[in-house]
C-alpha cells in the first residue's frame, strides 16, 4: 500500500509547540546562528529537557564562554552568564559553590573548551562539580570565520592552514573519561530526539556530566563533519554496552571513524558540594 504523507499545517505546529510548555524556557531573542546550524537542535533540546524535568527558570543558570556557542544564554529564559573566552567552567564553578541549589548548564565550542579553556576541564571533572557541560563540536572556529580548531581533522584547509592541517585532532571523550568525569555521553545534532534524551539525562545526573555533541558547521566545514557524512557514520553504542565499565567506555571512545552515540560512562560518587559540606561540618566541630 502506498504511504500518503499527511500535510503539516503551520497553525497546528504552532499550537503543538505552545501547548508543550517549551516556550516558557525560551527568551524573546531569536537565535542568530547560520541557517542549518546544528546548534538550533541544542537550544530545542535544552528547552525540552528543562520542560520534562520541571526545572524552574529562576533556579537555572546557563553559562557560556566565547564563540558561536556563547550566544546560547541569550536565547534561554533563565539566568545567564556570558563569560570570557575559555573561562565558562571557572565561572560555573563559582556559581554552583555559591548556591548548590541552582541547576547550572555550561555550553561551549571545541575551540573555547579545548584550546584556551582546556586547562579548566580536568579540574571540573575530577572535583565532580554538579554541573552539566554541553560541548558543541563543529571542528572549526566558526565565529571568527573558519579557522582550524583542536578537533579539526587532518587535511582540513582553512585560512590558518592553507596548505592543509597536519595536527592530529584531540579526542574529547577519551580526555573527559581519563580526567574522571562521572558521566560522559555523545549525541549528534542531526538526531534531535536522541539529543534531547541525552541532555535530559546529563542534567539529571548528580555530578559532573559531559555531553559531547557533534554539530556540523554548514558554512565553513565541508569535510567529514557535514550532515551527509555524519549521517552515514554515526551509530548507537551497542545495546549491551555497560556504562559502569570504564575500559569499555575508553575502547568505544577510540573509534572516531564511526562515532557512537549514547552514554559511555556513568558513575555515582560524592560531588564537590558533598566534600565542602563535610569540611564545613568538621571545621564547625572543632570550634
Amino acid at each position: 500500500m502506498m504511504n500518503i504523507h499527511q500535510p503539516v499545517y503551520l497553525e497546528d505546529k504552532l499550537e503543538e509547540v505552545e501547548s508543550s510548555g517549551k516556550l516558557a524556557y525560551r527568551s524573546q531573542t531569536l537565535p542568530t546562528w547560520c541557517p542549518g546550524c546544528g546548534y538550533f537542535s541544542i537550544v530545542e533540546g535544552v528547552s525540552k529537557a528543562m520542560t520534562d524535568l520541571g526545572l524552574n527558570q529562576k533556579d537555572t543558570v546557563c553559562v557560556s564562554g566565547i564563540g558561536c556557542a556563547s550566544r546560547f544564554p541569550f536565547f534561554m529564559n533563565t539566568f545567564g552568564f556570558h563569560s570570557l573566552h575559555g573561562r565558562a567552567l571557572p565561572v560555573a564553578t563559582g556559581i554552583k559553590v555559591a548556591n548548590d541549589d541552582l541547576t547550572v548548564i555550561v555550553v561551549g565550542g571545541d575551540g573555547d573548551a579545548f584550546a584556551i579553556g582546556g586547562a579548566h576541564i580536568p579540574h571540573a571533572a575530577r572535583r565532580n562539580i554538579d554541573i552539566t557541560y554541553i560541548l558543541f563540536d563543529n571542528g572549526v572556529y566558526g565565529l571568527t570565520k573558519g579557522q582550524t580548531s583542536p578537533t579539526s581533522i587532518v587535511g582540513f584547509k582553512t585560512t590558518t592552514t592553507p596548505y592543509l592541517n597536519v595536527d592530529q585532532p584531540l579526542n574529547p571523550l577519551m580526555m573527559l573519561l581519563s580526567y574522571g568525569a562521572s558521566w560522559v555521553a555523545q549525541a549528534y545534532a542531526g538526531e534531535p530526539h536522541h539529543l534531547t534524551e541525552m541532555i535530559e539525562a546529563a542534567v539529571a545526573h548528580r555530578g559532573f556530566s559531559y555531553l559531547h555533541v557533534l554539530s556540523p558547521c554548514v558554512t565553513f566545514d565541508k569535510t567529514s563533519m557535514t550532515y551527509k557524512n555524519l549521517g552515514m557514520t554515526v551509530r548507537p553504542l551497542p545495546g549491551d554496552h555497560d556504562t559502569s565499565d570504564f575500559a569499555a567506555a575508553m575502547a568505544a571512545a577510540q573509534n572516531t571513524d564511526l562515532p557512537q552515540l549514547g552514554v559511555y560512562f556513568a558513575k555515582e560518587r560524592p560531588t564537590l558540594a558533598d566534600g565542602l559540606n563535610e569540611i564545613a561540618a568538621r571545621a564547625e566541630a572543632t570550634v
